[in-house]
């Protein structure tokens, strides 16, 4: 039976309550004129106005339609193979257009809400329900991010194991973790600039179950006291983040920066007791008009004693989810887009990072590799949305599409 609710409803409340009403009424607003400028469905066009090709974006923005996405998971921590589906609905927000007090004229662009729900499934048994929604009001200056869900993961996680003089290696343990994810996040643009900072909440209510092989020793420490009991995680946190790419979804320049820093307390409701940080930068150049190379870098580092299953790792295309986790993470990973045609592009990227306890560590811990290609498809004109699909290789032979 989940334990403290009253500070989550709290917390929500608080939340719905400060939109200004002013807002509310706009966001009113917005959707009766949608409802007058609707086009009917009959006289929608899959075919775009320019290269009479395959796309949605009338149909997302006329009759605020969907993309039906349907994905395979073939995360190698996951059973290796499973299906996701979930409609995306998109709104396309115009930008915003200001004057300085020195006459100089700014076009701040929104991005466009985005809301979201579904499913998924895998081979081993793991599966969830999902459903989230971004979006702005006030003319873009205040932007949130809201998302809940119930997953059933069956999932390892990989120690080093050494009983006297008998080294075990690297071995997984295989555990049953039931879970309810909260997100809340709520950021304000800092004047007429690219940044903008806020808060946001994680709730995390878990039940775990070590559903391994009987092992040759005890289960390591850290895996008993949390196994078998209900589980909060509690965390609050600031946001600060800058954005000057040109698009939301596949940009071709521009650079964004993110960190955000949380602690979860036994006064926020937590089982826990811990900090955490993270931060990552996205870049992308354009060295053509039609080939566009990015770089992300990424990092974490958690402070303290939280739970085993919220420890940064390295999370990258190709190399299994939780396997290889630590106190602190780093990666680095590039990535190059070629445009062949304007509706159809072909990708390759690769990656390395570490993961370690201590930064004095960092020189003696393992890389990690990644690397794959792919393709993307133009699906969406209006809103620069390109889909499609990787096929992505790691370290132990570990391979996934995504």
């Amino acid at each position: 039976m989940m334990r403290k609710p009253l500070f989550i409803a709290l917390l929500m409340g608080a939340v719905l309550i400060s939109v200004p009403s002013r807002a509310k009424e706009t966001m009113r607003e917005r959707r009766e004129k949608k409802k007058e400028e609707r086009v009917p469905f009959k006289d929608i066009s899959f075919r775009d106005s320019l290269d009479h090709k395959f796309d949605m974006s009338q149909f997302l923005i006329d009759v605020n339609g969907f993309i039906p996405m349907v994905t395979i998971i073939s995360e190698p921590a996951l059973g290796g193979f499973g299906i996701g589906a979930a409609p995306i609905f998109l709104n396309k927000r115009p930008p915003v257009i200001r004057e300085t007090k020195k006459g100089r004229r700014l076009v701040l662009p929104v991005a466009p809400d985005v809301t979201a729900f579904g499913g998924f499934w895998t081979l081993n048994n793991s599966w969830g329900a999902l459903a989230m929604r971004t979006g702005s009001f006030d003319k873009g200056l205040f932007q949130y991010i809201g998302g809940a869900g119930y997953v059933n993961i069956n999932m390892s996680f990989y120690r080093d194991i050494q009983i006297g003089d008998t080294d075990y290696g690297n071995t997984g343990f295989a555990f049953n973790i039931k879970s309810v994810p909260v997100f809340a996040q709520l950021t304000t643009r800092l004047g007429y600039s690219k940044w903008k900072a806020g808060l946001a909440y994680l709730f995390l209510y878990s039940k775990l179950k070590y559903v391994g092989d009987p092992l040759p020793y005890p289960l390591p420490d850290e895996f008993t006291s949390q196994i078998d009991n209900d589980k909060i995680v509690s965390q609050l946190g600031m946001v600060v983040e800058y954005d000057g790419r040109d698009n939301t979804f596949t940009p071709d320049k521009g650079i964004k920066f993110h960190v955000d820093g949380g602690m979860s307390k036994p006064w926020l409701g937590s089982d826990f007791d811990y900090w955490r940080l993270n931060y990552y930068t996205y870049m992308y150049v354009p060295f053509r008009f039609n080939i566009i190379g990015g770089l992300r870098i990424d990092g974490q580092q958690a402070f303290s004693s939280p739970p085993f299953y919220m420890l940064p790792h390295i999370d990258m295309r190709g190399v299994p989810a939780g396997k290889y986790q630590g106190n602190a993470d780093i990666l680095t990973e590039g990535e190059i887009r070629w445009d062949v045609v304007p509706r159809w592009s072909v990708m390759a990227f690769g990656g390395a990072g570490k993961a370690f306890d201590k930064w004095s560590e960092f020189g003696k811990a393992d890389w990690v590799y990644n690397y794959g290609t792919g393709f993307r498809y133009l699906i969406a004109r209006k809103f620069k949305l390109r889909i499609g699909l990787d096929i992505a290789g790691g370290p132990d032979g570990s391979w996934g599409y995504y």
